[in-house]
């Protein structure tokens, strides 16, 4: 199926193996038996797992395995633009471009790589990317599995152009839950937010926490940088750090929408939520040389130790 490609730590693995399409992925492991698996088509984290082998991350089973089209679920990289505006695909074309691993990356701080079981991947513009977005990029990504199970993501976008651009970015992370009815999402309380379903009016979060009973897609603004996401029939928290990143969008279909959508299943959408790590409301502009980081990092603890998340900020 695959072969190794590299151990950067005596107990941390990772190995590269292709999918279907004979494209490459990379599988990183830790020595409690979590995993996670990185797709270099669109740098996709697709598949991450706790050390029991359950899935936390969201994939529909209508999967259209034809490349380039990135798959619903994971975690992709939405990059420049967030959303469907102007001439470019929907979310940018960042998702649906082939990466590569980085072999030689920039340092990072050694908390961002110290103990665990990392993949760095960079993506520059093709000449068709240029076309339609006529400025020279760098983008890297570092995929880290930590000794705990936590899932960190941290991209940079370094501007390789004589002149300005701005772009928008988000972690459009799909998160596996028991049944969307019973989750609540946490941290958002008093949160501005534009609801794109009211033609992106903005309003002020009302309620204690964000419950769901029907189709759902807000962006909240310049929000705090821990959120939690409650599974209470699954007694599990998706505690999500971020850096960088103001906005968090939260999503879900519901059942109508569901069913419009050729690659979700028509229940599909009780077993998932999107909850992103975002720059959407005020771009990023960066001048010629310069650099923008944005950090998110997914942790599980379990919802009885729940009772008060700030703790993990």
């Amino acid at each position: 199926m695959g072969h190794s490609a590299a151990i950067w730590d005596s107990k941390l693995a990772i190995e590269r193996v292709k999918d279907w399409n004979g494209i490459d992925q990379i599988v990183l492991r830790n020595p409690q038996g979590a995993s996670a698996r990185v797709s270099l088509q669109g740098g996709h984290v697709i598949s991450w797992q706790n050390d029991q082998g359950q899935e936390l991350l969201f994939s529909s089973t209508k999967v259209n395995v034809k490349a380039p089209k990135a798959m619903r679920g994971g975690i992709p990289i939405c990059f420049p633009q967030f959303g469907n505006c102007g001439s470019l695909e929907q979310h940018g074309f960042a998702r649906n471009k082939i990466w590569v691993v980085d072999e030689d990356p920039p340092p990072l701080p050694t908390n961002d790589s110290n103990g665990k079981s990392f993949v760095d991947l960079l993506l520059k513009p093709s000449e068709e990317d240029l076309k339609s977005w006529p400025h020279s990029f760098e983008l890297r990504l570092r995929v880290c599995l930590g000794m705990d199970g936590n899932l960190s993501l941290i991209s940079r976008v370094r501007n390789m152009n004589g002149k300005p651009f701005s772009f928008s970015f988000a972690y459009h992370s799909y998160l596996s839950v028991s049944d969307i009815s019973e989750v609540r999402v946490e941290g958002l309380e008093t949160m501005d937010y534009f609801d794109n379903l009211c033609e992106r009016e903005r309003f002020t979060e009302q309620g204690d926490a964000i419950t769901f009973e029907s189709e759902f897609e807000r962006v909240y603004l310049s929000s705090p940088n821990c959120i939690a996401v409650l599974d209470h029939e699954r007694k599990r928290t998706y505690v999500l750090r971020k850096e960088g990143l103001p906005d968090v969008v939260v999503w879900n279909p519901w059942e109508k929408k569901s069913k419009a959508m050729a690659d979700l299943g028509d229940e599909e959408y009780k077993q998932m939520v999107c909850v992103d790590g975002a720059v959407i409301e005020k771009p990023i502009t960066l001048k010629a040389g310069e650099e923008w980081m944005g950090r998110l990092e997914i942790l599980v603890i379990p919802s009885t130790f729940c009772s008060d998340f700030s703790n993990f900020n």
